[in-house]
């Protein structure tokens, strides 16, 4: 399907309302499917280095997570903070790829065709502008994720629980937004950088099949790539949004001072918690996206444009 043919015989208001619905599509069916494992990601970043006579359950791996809260919490608990993930991605998708599609262009410097450094920059924009957006989201499911009890808590009264005490400023739903934006801004840098620059450089199949193949495997490894880049901010991140060590003592507050505390406290591995949690999510997760956009995208500009 020629994608550019499409595209250029329709209305730029009607492209980008297509680039929104492709996203928006996307980033429903990505979050519904990887959740557990961001459960699990984020308990393990959350897991700092246990105290003396802590009596703190200790997660011994990805399937001892697992276990652990299935155990103790019953299978709902991989769904722990679903619905703050599942209202933010229709923006936050919809922002990313809509960002990502509008400015990639505006980034040629010149060139007659988008560069790496175009989509590399496009998807550095699309990941600074989506942050802001889900940020407030983020700190309710992070506190959602965070919570050991087996009686799950609603995302309205965690959210009104922490607007109450603690506002909307930089403790309460904008806190860790520096983390947030890191995490974000180096991932997408990451990930539409090498999914576009690779896709053109690989040839193209005529075999629909081998065709999704080819981009499965391109955006798994975009999607896992980025996650070994920005795991350190998205670890900060985890610590600054969900409880503190001691109580009413901050320990983890700005980007850089967090994720120094942790290396010196925990070293290299403590910036990488939640590393293969992250990849199992986001590296299928990745692909999942960036092919459900694909594939929306090229059917939205076929029968409606």
């Amino acid at each position: 399907m020629n994608t550019l043919k499409y595209s250029q015989d329709i209305s730029p208001g009607k492209q980008a309302a297509f680039q929104v619905l492709s996203g928006a599509s996307a980033g429903f069916l990505e979050v519904c499917l990887m959740q557990p494992l961001d459960v699990v990601k984020t308990r393990m970043q959350l897991q700092a280095k246990p105290s003396a006579g802590s009596s703190e359950v200790i997660y011994n791996g990805v399937l001892d997570c697992f276990a652990k809260m299935y155990r103790q919490e019953g299978i709902l608990s991989f769904w722990k903070g679903l619905l703050p993930p599942i209202l933010a991605e229709t923006p936050k998708r919809a922002i990313k790829f809509l960002v990502f599609e509008q400015t990639r262009h505006f980034f040629q410097f010149g060139s007659a065709k988008p560069t790496p450094l175009s989509f590399s920059l496009a998807g550095m924009t699309a990941g600074v502008l989506e942050a802001f957006v889900v940020n407030p989201f983020e700190v309710v499911k992070v506190t959602q994720q965070a919570d050991r009890k087996k009686k799950l808590r609603t995302s309205y009264s965690v959210a009104r629980e922490i607007i109450k005490s603690e506002g909307f400023g930089k403790r309460g739903l904008l806190k860790g937004v520096t983390a947030t934006v890191g995490r974000n801004g180096v991932f997408n840098t990451v990930y539409f950088g090498f999914y576009h620059t690779v896709k053109n450089m690989v040839p193209k199949s005529e075999n629909a099949s081998w065709e999704f193949v080819r981009k499965i495997i391109i955006g798994f490894t975009a999607g896992t790539l980025g996650c070994l880049f920005n795991t350190p901010f998205d670890v900060a991140k985890s610590r600054i949004q969900g409880p503190q060590p001691v109580p009413n003592e901050i320990k983890y507050e700005g980007t850089f001072r967090t994720i120094g505390i942790v290396y010196r406290e925990e070293g290299i591995r403590g910036l990488y918690k939640g590393l293969l949690p992250k990849v199992m999510r986001l590296g299928p997760g990745g692909a999942i996206m960036l092919l459900t956009f694909d594939y929306v995208y090229e059917y939205l500009l076929a029968n409606y444009s």
